[in-house]
């Protein structure tokens, strides 16, 4: 056989191998995730819009899927099998991130673990979500991400630059589900800073309402809601109270919340102010004093009065 006949039967049986789709697709990078359940009930497991698997409590599953396989995600609890306002879970190359999509209470909390690489110099670093204003979870899902570089990305995002990195996945990594929204309360809307807080974190009837640095502490989490509302303290049964007589220059604190009760019924304006209902009084910041203890008071509501608006 001749030389340039080898050539050619050689090239004939290598091009069909090269142009083959199941040869080539062993080229594209796929990664290892596993997903757990351990919330109270079954989830259905949803994957790039597409519902993949139910987990039963206690249950996991794995996958093999593209670096960018779209959101992970569940409609329970409140969830929705298109994934709006529901919690996720998001991967692009070696960035990996969390959408809590939006200012409702999460359906459930969320925990990335990259296996087997220890977090060292800000990458690879387990994440969480277990509350609606956890700080490690996107308002709304990213338009675009930044260029890779030899130092980690700002949280929400987060980055583990190793291939064959296997991620786990985790929902209700608190063994429930994820209890009311919270909120820190602020005074005027330029004073992210300052808090609304309980004195001493004493959680006993009469205890002073104050003016405090935000500290993330459990004396500073209320649960309100706009409109007709308690403003209570998460975790616990205690709630605002203007007293029995409140009025210009009264004190607030807190006390065992009771339902219908005047000193504990407020309302959340649409301009930002926590009035009592049906009795002209506001939550006001006294003398527009921000010094830390300052005790906040009721006082008469009055339009565009800067120490009565409140932020969350």
């Amino acid at each position: 056989m001749t030389l340039a006949r080898t050539l050619l039967l050689l090239a004939a049986t290598v091009t069909p191998l090269l142009a083959n789709p199941i040869a080539e697709k062993r080229q594209i990078p796929f990664r290892q995730y596993r997903i757990w359940n351990e919330c109270p009930d079954s989830i259905n497991l949803y994957i790039g819009g597409q519902f993949d698997t139910a987990i039963a409590s206690g249950g996991n599953t794995t996958k093999f899927l593209a670096e960018s396989a779209g959101f992970f995600y569940t409609d329970a609890n409140g969830g929705n099998a298109n994934g709006a306002g529901t919690t996720k879970v998001g991967f692009s190359t070696d960035f990996y991130y969390m959408v809590r999509d939006g200012e409702g209470p999460l359906n459930t909390g969320l925990a990335i673990t990259p296996q087997d690489r220890p977090a060292q110099g800000g990458f690879c670093t387990a994440i969480s979500c277990n509350e609606s204003n956890c700080p490690t979870a996107y308002p709304a899902p990213p338009t675009r991400f930044p260029p890779v570089t030899s130092t980690p990305p700002p949280p929400p995002l987060y980055r583990c630059p190793f291939a064959n990195t296997t991620y786990q996945i985790t929902f209700c990594p608190s063994g429930q589900w994820p209890g009311p929204q919270t909120f820190r309360i602020h005074p005027t809307l330029v004073h992210p800073e300052k808090c609304l807080d309980v004195r001493g974190a004493v959680f006993a009837n009469g205890t002073p309402v104050q003016i405090y640095d935000c500290n993330g502490t459990p004396a500073q989490n209320w649960i309100l809601s706009r409109g007709s509302t308690k403003v209570q303290l998460a975790g616990t049964n205690f709630c605002l109270d203007a007293s029995s007589t409140p009025g210009n220059g009264v004190g607030i604190k807190i006390w065992q919340c009771y339902d219908n009760l005047p000193a504990q019924q407020w309302y959340y304006t649409a301009d930002n102010r926590i009035a009592l209902e049906g009795q002209g009084q506001c939550l006001d910041l006294t003398s527009g004093t921000l010094t830390n203890g300052n005790q906040v008071q009721t006082w008469q509501c009055t339009d565009s009065n800067q120490n009565q608006v409140w932020s969350l």
